[in-house]
């Protein structure tokens, strides 16, 4: 029986009520059913050992520590916390324990760009999956491309803007949505499903699902919403928004600021309890269960806490027409799930909009008006209240033949386009491309080759790339990269190829030095004949810190006398330090050393020190030590004040 191709794929778990979770269970399913891969889903946002898990049919691992006091010390820096969620905390770990033959990063691209300079990227068969939903292009996403070999997109809105950029190997791959989960109810249940609510046939439902986020625009559509109430004053009309009223926009105070009553805006509560939910206008949250009884029990619905696929379906079908505007955005998953309901859908022509509102879609586009984003400077649009209020007009006064045309064709476009079967096949297609890797998954960097030979080459732009993929081992270096610019711009005026050939070779030697000394561990810089019991001080820096820290080693060695005194620091520091007489040893600093379970042991490992002195932590990482000057000292050298009398 032949080996199974092992797949690595890192996003939102399966089970998260996301899009790129919803994507994972769609996509996953279908190449988990297919027999042919083993699969593993690293989790972003989840405990390494989550026993939520378990549930999923293939092995499913998160990307944060199971130990608190680990994320502590990565909730230190918030930059790195950040990624540590992503995935960046563990991925390295994985990719060693699961050696895949394939990884595939599912996420926007801010959350797995740090993958692409990764060893072992480009070793193994790598896949970039991402969303990007505004112009212009995200920088990072634009700067990472050259390094990707399979680099695809959720829309051709981004897409196109990458390929016009020279970037032509990027692709488009939609996410998955599956077409068994969402369709029109018949008739008689709809009716009776509207009934349930207390909502006539008759009545006018718009609706839109959504998370409450500032993307989403909830002010654009209130006001087009009351417009068409003032256009439209016989008609019974509401809007269902299916969202969290406890993060976001307040959409009761905007409804106030529009003129929309209270009473014509629903959404959906879920029940803690018993897992039913409910359509009503919105009363606050933890309101009194119609079902059960459990006086709080339900809320509205949001990221962790939501209805299932069928209850959603169903409140898809209260729907007559279906309206999202947004500012921007990578696909909008509740589009489809709409379209699959059989809905017409007002979207936005803008970002993944322009995709949504394509040619036989079942969609009506909606206007917009472009705003520049403070900070990014990205192009936003803000959707024109009037287009809502027409398009709302537009389907209500449609006659029955052509309404049910349009939703027919919207949902048949959306399963050729977005199905399990149809987006799982093309990556199913791609997997059975790819050849069992031979990486051996050491993850140590290529060695630069200083003493490459460099051939006669004519072209200037030749030698240099040659150089970089020979001498610097920098393979995905073309003549559009920056250092490839500058070193052509050095040329240019005047600089001779001795001159550069000469710097690539110093660069060279230096990088491999500087790896050399990265990959030695902790117990590499140990003494074996110290006797065993060890003291650590670690102070990466300042020079001045350093040398303060002096006075201190003393008083240590008066305390611990059976121990060596072993000093952690930055290199530029250790002359500092050159022959005190109560330090045994200097050793270089790494990140390793911010974790004190990994120098003094926890669990089954023993450490490598008795006790480890980190005094940095309160004074350079997270300042502990200002008080407004209003703090009394809490702490005297008795000896002193005995002198002082």
């Amino acid at each position: 029986m032949p080996k199974k191709l092992k797949l690595l794929f890192q996003t939102d778990s399966s089970l998260a009520k996301t899009g790129f979770g919803r994507n994972a269970k769609a996509v996953l399913s279908h190449l988990y059913n297919t027999g042919k891969y083993d699969i593993t889903h690293y989790c972003i946002g989840v405990n390494y050992s989550n026993p939520e898990l378990r549930r999923t049919p293939w092995k499913s691992v998160g990307c944060l520590p199971d130990s608190q006091q680990e994320i502590d010390q990565l909730n230190r820096d918030p930059n790195v916390a950040r990624l540590a969620g992503y995935g960046s905390h563990y991925l390295d770990k994985v990719i060693k324990d699961t050696k895949p033959d394939v990884y595939i990063a599912v996420q926007d691209i801010w959350g797995v760009d740090f993958a692409v300079d990764k060893i072992w990227f480009n070793k193994i068969n790598s896949a970039i999956w991402t969303t990007l939903d505004s112009l212009p292009i995200l920088p990072t996403a634009i700067e990472k491309a050259q390094k990707i070999k399979n680099y695809w997109v959720w829309s051709d809105f981004a897409t196109k803007a990458l390929n016009e950029l020279g970037h032509k190997h990027v692709k488009t791959l939609e996410g998955a949505i599956d077409q068994k989960e969402f369709f029109r109810i018949e008739d008689e249940k709809r009716k009776e499903l509207r009934t349930r609510f207390g909502l006539r046939e008759d009545f006018y439902v718009a609706g839109f699902v959504f998370r409450n986020q500032l993307r989403k625009s909830v002010p654009n559509l209130l006001e087009g919403f009351s417009l068409f109430l003032k256009k439209n004053r016989k008609t019974k009309a509401f809007l269902l928004l299916h969202t969290s009223w406890a993060e976001g926009w307040n959409i009761h105070r905007l409804a106030g600021e529009y003129g929309v009553p209270h009473e014509r805006i629903l959404t959906t509560y879920l029940c803690k309890a018993c897992g039913n939910y409910h359509i009503m206008p919105f009363l606050g949250q933890d309101q009194p269960c119609p079902y059960c009884g459990e006086q709080k029990g339900m809320s509205t619905t949001g990221v962790g806490f939501g209805i299932t696929e069928e209850q959603l379906n169903e409140v898809y079908n209260l729907m007559d027409v279906y309206v999202h505007p947004f500012t921007s955005g990578g696909q909008e998953i509740p589009v489809q799930e709409a379209k699959l309901a059989e809905l017409i859908t007002c979207v936005t022509d803008y970002s993944c909009g322009e995709d949504l509102c394509a040619h036989g879609s079942g969609s009506l586009s909606l206007n917009w008006h472009e705003y520049r984003e403070h900070g990014t400077e990205f192009r936003k649009a803000s959707t024109d209240p009037k287009s809502i209020c027409n398009r709302l007009e537009e389907v209500f006064k449609m006659n029955l033949r052509k309404r049910r045309s349009l939703e027919q064709k919207a949902r048949q476009w959306t399963v050729d386009k977005f199905s399990i079967d149809t987006i799982g096949g093309k990556l199913e297609k791609f997997l059975d491309s790819c050849e069992p890797t031979s990486y051996d998954f050491s993850l140590k960097e290529e060695e630069r080759d200083p003493n490459f030979t460099v051939p006669e080459i004519e072209s200037d732009n030749d030698w240099l790339v040659c150089m970089y993929h020979n001498i610097l081992k920098m393979k995905h270096v073309s003549p559009s990269d920056e250092g490839h610019k500058y070193w052509m711009g050095q040329m240019s005026k005047g600089a001779k190829r001795e001159q550069v050939e000469q710097y690539f070779r110093q660069v060279a030697a230096k990088e491999n030095a500087a790896q050399a000394e990265k990959t030695k561990t902790i117990e590499s810089f140990i003494d074996k004949n110290d006797g065993g019991k060890r003291i650590l001080y670690v102070m990466p820096e300042s020079s001045q810190d350093v040398y303060l820290s002096t006075s201190l080693f003393r008083s240590m060695r008066e305390n611990y006398p059976d121990h060596m005194i072993y000093v952690s620091t930055k290199p530029e520091n250790f002359e500092i330090l050159d022959a005190n007489p109560y330090v045994h040893k200097v050793m270089p600093y790494s990140q390793q050393m911010d974790q004190i379970f990994s120098l003094q042991g926890t669990n089954d490992h023993e450490g490598f020190f008795d006790i480890a002195f980190l005094p940095y932590f309160t004074t350079q990482r997270n300042p502990t030590y200002s008080h407004n000057a209003l703090d009394k000292i809490a702490y005297k050298d008795l000896r002193y004040e005995k002198q002082k009398k």
